[in-house]
């Protein structure tokens, strides 16, 4: 495990500014994209909305500012839609506010865009999608729940002019549903970020990547939702530290182990779930970051986030080889594969290469900001908006 002399930073949501700010933000330039989402989070806002702004309004040569808005800002829809030229919709519900912001900005004859990051706009795939979540079937009213979720994204889909989203592979399971245009942005490390990991990665390359003795395999969940993504990796995990004394398991977020795991409790850490900064932290400490994921479409369009953020920290990822996965890491030379029946053989063969984890770690460092930094990621902003 890496001991590390950064400290924690103060946090606080970036983006509970008040209307009046967001407005003020929209209108800085000539060009003006409007950003929308349900409700600010963590998660798909801060990845989709949030850093594409930041992106656009820290672009020093550019004529395009960006701001972002929620339901909440319902009463001031009109103004938003006499101010921008382009909104984007982001993986949001159809509802009558929805309906009616698209219609505004329709009326205005401006151009509506959708952006989604998860396969969760056709109902024929919700019955996969709930079961890679492992939510129980039998619960009542999961059904109704799902399908209407699913079947409502759509529908704000088939409303907007063309889509963007993260990956090739979901681009093409949006064109085949929608039949519209459809362009990747993937998602991308944001300023706050990539300050912090930049101090962290400085700490560990001094100290020539040198931990306490002990070898931290790092498992970061987000979600409950992840139940059996872990599962996969639990029982590899279970064989790899009773072969290796040196070896230890740290977990964050709400995964709950399995008996397997019992006996090495004593060697297992838990951590709560992070701020999306001082997660960068967190991932720095540990000498791998675990990425198991159920093989099927669903898990195929998730993004490479869990790579890039830990890549940026200098810690390596072992993954299972999904579509973007098997695509950003390069076996052996910026992290590791392994399918489902590979993973005690990968974590071992990880564990066998020490004298390799430096140059990895400065190749995934670099590979990571290259091209999912934010300062590298104008260019396809602004083609994904059709305005390049």
């Amino acid at each position: 495990m890496f001991e590390l002399a950064t400290p924690l930073v103060p946090y606080a949501d970036p983006w509970l500014q008040p209307l009046s700010e967001r407005l003020a933000m929209l209108h800085r330039r000539e060009v003006r994209v409007a950003y929308f989402y349900e409700e600010p989070n963590n998660s798909t806002f801060r990845y989709r909305a949030y850093n594409m702004a930041q992106v656009l309004n820290g672009c020093e040569t550019g004529n395009v500012s960006a701001s972002y808005f929620f339901l909440s800002d319902r009463e001031r829809f009109d103004e938003i839609a006499d101010a921008a030229d382009i909104l984007v919709i982001c993986r949001s519900r159809y509802c009558h506010e929805v309906n009616g912001l698209i219609t505004k900005f329709r009326a205005r004859r401006k151009r509506v865009l959708f952006d989604i990051d998860d396969l969760v706009f056709d109902t024929d795939y919700a019955h996969l999608v709930v079961a890679t979540l492992g939510v129980d079937v039998t619960k009542k009213g999961l059904w109704d729940d799902w399908f209407a979720m699913i079947a409502r994204m759509g529908q704000t889909l088939k409303m907007c002019d063309g889509a963007i989203t993260t990956n090739e592979f979901l681009a093409q399971k949006l064109a085949n549903y929608s039949g519209l245009p459809v362009f990747v942005v993937p998602n991308f490390m944001n300023k706050e970020q990539l300050e912090l990991a930049e101090r962290i990665f400085a700490e560990k390359e001094h100290a020539r990547f040198v931990g306490d003795g002990k070898v931290c395999l790092g498992y970061f969940s987000g979600s409950p939702s992840h139940r059996l993504d872990y599962a996969i990796v639990e029982p590899a995990l279970a064989e790899v530290l009773a072969e290796r004394p040196d070896v230890e398991v740290m977990v964050v977020g709400y995964i709950d182990h399995g008996p397997v795991m019992r006996e090495f409790s004593h060697r297992i850490s838990r951590q709560p779930f992070q701020d999306y900064v001082n997660l960068q932290r967190l991932l720095g400490t540990v000498e791998f970051n675990l990425m198991p994921l159920q093989s099927n479409a669903f898990t195929d369009c998730k993004s490479e986030l869990k790579y890039f953020e830990a890549a940026s920290v200098g810690t390596l990822s072992i993954a299972s080889p999904s579509f973007t996965y098997r695509r950003a890491i390069r076996d052996g030379e910026n992290g590791y594969l392994a399918k489902a029946h590979e993973w005690t053989e990968a974590i071992l063969r990880a564990l066998d290469r020490s004298e390799a984890y430096e140059v990895m770690a400065a190749e995934a460092r670099r590979d990571a900001l290259l091209k999912f930094g934010w300062q590298n990621q104008t260019e396809a902003i602004v083609r994904a908006l059709q305005l390049s």
